[in-house]
């Protein structure tokens, strides 16, 4: 009876998501009248809210979250700062004059905007604005422009320092540790977000690559689809544009390399990376005059993309407690050991679930609900690296940002772009996008080492 009741728990959070309630109450106002209504009929005991308190204050002086509000600053104000602007205008003009160049340019500037900001809204909203009115412009087919333009943002997923990936290395490492700890193992290894920035790296470039080779494809195919920019005589040309792009790349560069070459060197911490690169964006934006007028809305922002985030973890840490009190995490452990196909047969259940959720959830909700949940007896499983499972769930979880209908980054994108470009046309040229994407998906399944080569050889484990 209490298993069938966590059951309904989860499907009253899903019917309230998808009629529109807000993420954090839905999951907390949930929890509060299931464990209520468990209490009454003496399926639960209502005192096991007693240790919410103490889970709470535990999430809110996590040394590890304390990179998320550092990164997210620095992704917003070198948004403000108008990197991008400059990246995009020399980036266009290089490649703009061949087939396909003007979408090349934008998978380029998305790539560097990616690990630079690692935030998914704000790469969408600018890549938005500038670019995809320009593709429009010159010729390019508005579905092709607008795939190019949703997939190349929600790269701020998966590449470091993605907000995506704290939070998953944060709610991995507990499970891990709580997995060695089942079988046994009293002196557990530890995974880090250091794992997974570095085991993201080589996915992340591989799907780059297939996006620039799809851009390849469709222009020699259908060059119609992806004409050539008109070549600008009056702009810099030569060696003046080479000088230009060295001036507009090197201080982004140089920011993404102190602060993922500090994390992978093990100079620093995330956490101490991301003042790094909180400090680096400052700087930049200071350098560019831009300071005194960004830094009021870029904190706004900055404290309301946070506050979001631990919101809703808040309202899952009592989902989690109260679906646990009712026996769902016993029921879940035994349903995935019980599948058939063993432990290949229990991953590809729990990928199949969190790309079938990203249609009614959101990656926080998805990592800080259902990770908890699943990813301990998957860890227990034999054969199973953490890292892998790390990344592959990342991946999962930015396929899920992208896909029709309720991909967040279809909404974002449809909220800036240009009128002669419809929804339909948004969710039709996603489509490819997304077949690349589960790809890449099955590339990383049969070739595990993609993703644990880097952070072995770095690490040694």
């Amino acid at each position: 009876m209490a298993e069938f009741f966590a059951v309904a728990m989860v499907v009253a959070v899903c019917a309230a998501l998808m009629a529109g309630y807000p993420v954090a109450l839905t999951l907390g106002g949930v929890s509060l009248a299931c464990a209520a209504l468990g209490h009454l009929l003496g399926l639960m005991g209502f005192g096991i809210l007693g240790a919410l308190p103490q889970r709470i204050y535990g999430v809110l002086t996590n040394e590890v979250l304390l990179a998320v509000p550092l990164f997210v600053f620095m992704g917003v104000m070198l948004e403000r700062a108008g990197v991008a602007e400059d990246l995009l205008e020399t980036m266009g003009r290089l490649f703009g004059p061949l087939r396909g160049g003007l979408g090349i340019s934008a998978v380029i500037v998305g790539t560097l905007l990616a690990a630079a900001k690692g935030v998914v809204g704000a790469t969408t909203v600018t890549l938005g604005l500038i670019i995809l009115p320009t593709m429009v412009r010159f010729g390019y087919n508005k579905r092709l422009a607008a795939g190019t333009v949703a997939a190349t943002s929600t790269l701020a997923q998966v590449f470091p320092p993605a907000t995506v990936l704290i939070l998953l290395g944060d709610q991995l490492g507990n499970s891990y540790q709580a997995a060695q700890l089942a079988k046994g193992i009293f002196a557990p290894r530890a995974l880090t977000v250091s794992d997974l920035f570095a085991g993201a790296l080589i996915p992340g470039f591989a799907l780059v690559s297939l996006y620039l080779l799809f851009l390849i494809a469709v222009a020699f195919v259908r060059p119609e689809a992806s004409p050539a920019m008109p070549r600008d005589d009056k702009g810099p040309h030569g060696f003046k544009l080479a000088a230009r792009l060295v001036a507009v790349l090197i201080a982004p560069l140089a920011l993404i390399f102190a602060v993922l070459g500090s994390i992978l060197g093990g100079v620093a911490t995330p956490t101490e990376a991301g003042s790094i690169g909180a400090v680096g964006a400052i700087l930049l934006a200071a350098r560019k005059g831009s300071l005194r007028a960004a830094l009021k809305p870029v904190v706004e922002k900055t404290t309301q993309i946070v506050g979001m985030i631990f919101l809703i973890l808040i309202g899952a840490t009592a989902f989690s407690l109260v679906f646990r009190a009712l026996g769902g995490a016993a029921m879940i452990e035994r349903a995935l050991t019980n599948l058939p196909g063993g432990t290949d047969g229990a991953i590809l259940a729990v990928m199949l679930a969190m790309f079938l959720l990203g249609f009614v959830m959101d990656a926080f909700e998805i990592i800080f609900v259902v990770v908890p949940i699943v990813a301990p007896p998957l860890l227990q499983m034999p054969g199973v690296d953490p890292v892998w499972l790390g990344i592959m769930m990342a991946v999962n979880l930015q396929t899920s940002y992208m896909h029709p209908p309720l991909g967040p980054t279809l909404f974002f994108l449809r909220s800036v772009a240009p009128p002669e470009i419809s929804t339909k046309d948004i969710y039709i040229g996603i489509i490819p996008f997304v077949v690349i994407q589960l790809c890449a998906l099955v590339v990383l399944w049969f070739w595990p080492a993609l993703a644990t080569a880097l952070p072995h050889a770095l690490y040694g484990h």
